[in-house]
């Protein structure tokens, strides 16, 4: 089946991670892969596969979080006829089916501690067993390992085994989120617009509108690539004027007027103890002022100030969300002596 998606970015955030994977991938060493939902994690585990002299065996996958607990053990490393209820026949494991190449456990925070037991030995000795069976086989494999979580503070909670995290933390590489590849979210959405026009019989790309492409900018991407590939691929498919530049863009594809509402819960009954809210126009009105000026000043500034924290000092991204324009909000940091630190 052809990948679709590519490892495409070009900050220096992105290419520093896949630097490290390039590294790390010709060395015969186990190798974990951090990084938040959507941020490319399996795409990182081909590179390093790819890129070793494993490359011509297998690469097999398993996703430890999808299957129940009770078959992970089973799914890793086998079974014999008769193991257990439904055990008919005799299985291999992920472990068997990857000699010679690549296993890539991705969530690997999900695994059990019976589990989580049993790979360690897998990993220190080279060698698994097969439920149900005494004799010991012999496997030769490159773990690569995925997960969104702190590993560290799992072994400190004491939810993740800290041998376990020894053995395979050889190498460590963290992928950025989106949000934090400066320049990198045009690069991606250019290319998904592209392959999406194409797939949907478009002649040529007439590219994003002003509106869109701030927009996308603008968005924090809590999804991140994934996200913004849907995001970019919806829109492409709704636009029906191929000659135009896609111009709208919609985030969640859930909002509708005709939604299910989800039932509410019962709001608890106020205590004494609890303040009545006051509206935020109120409390300002309450506050002493001897300089109006003064503190309408002080206020914009404060917002100013805010909205820029928000964006992570992205200026048109702040912009956007006080619904001025790039030079609006240019004019209003330099009035209040923000734009240098802005810049910064």
């Amino acid at each position: 089946m052809e990948r679709q998606s590519n490892a495409i970015g070009e900050s220096s955030a992105f290419l520093d991670a896949l630097e490290r994977a390039s590294r790390a991938a010709a060395l015969n060493r186990p190798v974990l892969v951090i990084g938040e939902r959507g941020t490319g994690k399996e795409l990182v585990a081909e590179r390093l596969h790819r890129l070793s002299a494993r490359w011509a065996g297998p690469l097999v996958t398993m996703n430890c979080a999808a299957l129940p607990e009770t078959l992970i053990e089973a799914e890793l490393f086998g079974h014999e006829a008769g193991a257990f209820t439904g055990a008919t026949k005799a299985r291999p494991g992920r472990f068997e089916e990857a000699h010679g190449g690549t296993l890539f456990l991705d969530e690997l925070a999900t695994l059990s501690a019976a589990a989580q037991e049993r790979l360690l030995r897998a990993v220190e000795y080279g060698q698994v067993t097969r439920i149900g069976s005494n004799r010991a086989l012999t496997v030769d494999i490159r773990i690569v390992a995925a997960t969104n979580e702190h590993l560290p503070a799992l072994v400190d909670s004491g939810r993740f085994r800290a041998d376990l995290l020894d053995r395979l933390s050889f190498e460590v590489v963290t992928l950025p989120p989106l949000r934090a590849r400066q320049g990198d979210v045009p690069v991606l959405a250019e290319h998904f617009g592209r392959r999406m026009a194409s797939e949907i019989g478009w002649s040529h790309w007439p590219g994003f509108g002003e509106r869109a492409a701030a927009a996308l900018a603008a968005h924090d991407w809590p999804g991140n690539v994934r996200e913004l590939r849907n995001v970019v691929e919806r829109a492409v498919y709704r636009w029906d004027d191929s000659e135009r530049p896609v111009d709208e863009i919609v985030f969640d594809p859930f909002a509708s007027p005709w939604r299910p509402v989800a039932a509410s819960t019962p709001a608890p009954a106020p205590t004494e103890a609890a303040p009545a809210a006051v509206p935020q126009r109120a409390v300002l009105a309450d506050m002493p002022c001897d300089d109006l000026r003064a503190a309408v000043d002080a206020h914009e500034r404060a917002i100013l100030e805010s909205a820029m924290r928000r964006a992570r000092y992205n200026q048109r991204a702040a912009a956007a969300s006080l619904k001025l324009s790039y030079d609006q909000l240019r004019h209003a940091l330099r009035r209040h002596g923000l734009l240098e630190k802005a810049a910064g």
